[in-house]
């Protein structure tokens, strides 16, 4: 029986903790809907951002290209953390994390090399380089008012 009373003293504090915060969340609004405005303007309840007024739709197509340059950050990004916590412990490591870490970035190193050569870095579309090396002149310049297309 008296374990079951110090249970319930330690569980007092969260417990007022919870009550009070309710308490504080519903006064908060209930006042503001008691003392609220009620005026209503044409474009009160119309979506906006930074105040301009959003025009057309928001459900528009962005390339896969922006997505997968993203995530290929994302993944580079995350390997900057690793080196910094192997230049922080570098005098621990030793040789042994010199040989480890020199590992890691020539994995990294041939990562990005392949990610390069299958043009996941490229943002152009199949059409829009085929366009442009038809484009192309004298010398490699591209310059689409020297050309007929």
């Amino acid at each position: 029986m008296e374990e079951s009373t110090t249970y319930f003293e330690a569980l007092t504090p969260f417990l007022v903790y919870t009550a009070a915060v309710l308490a504080v969340v519903v006064t908060m609004l209930s006042l503001s809907f008691f003392l609220g405005q009620r005026i209503q303007r044409k474009y009160k309840n119309t979506p906006f951002e930074s105040g301009i007024i959003s025009v057309g739709s928001a459900q528009f197509r962005i390339s896969v290209h922006f997505y997968l340059t993203a995530i290929l950050f994302i993944i580079f990004d995350l390997e900057v953390v690793f080196l910094f916590a192997w230049a922080i412990a570098v005098e621990q490591a030793g040789w042994p994390g010199f040989i480890e870490i020199s590992v890691f970035i020539f994995i990294l190193i041939v990562a990005l090399f392949y990610l390069w050569r299958i043009g996941a870095l490229d943002w152009r579309t199949e059409t829009q380089r085929r366009e442009l090396t038809e484009m192309k002149g004298p010398g490699g310049v591209v310059n689409r008012k020297a050309f007929k297309l």
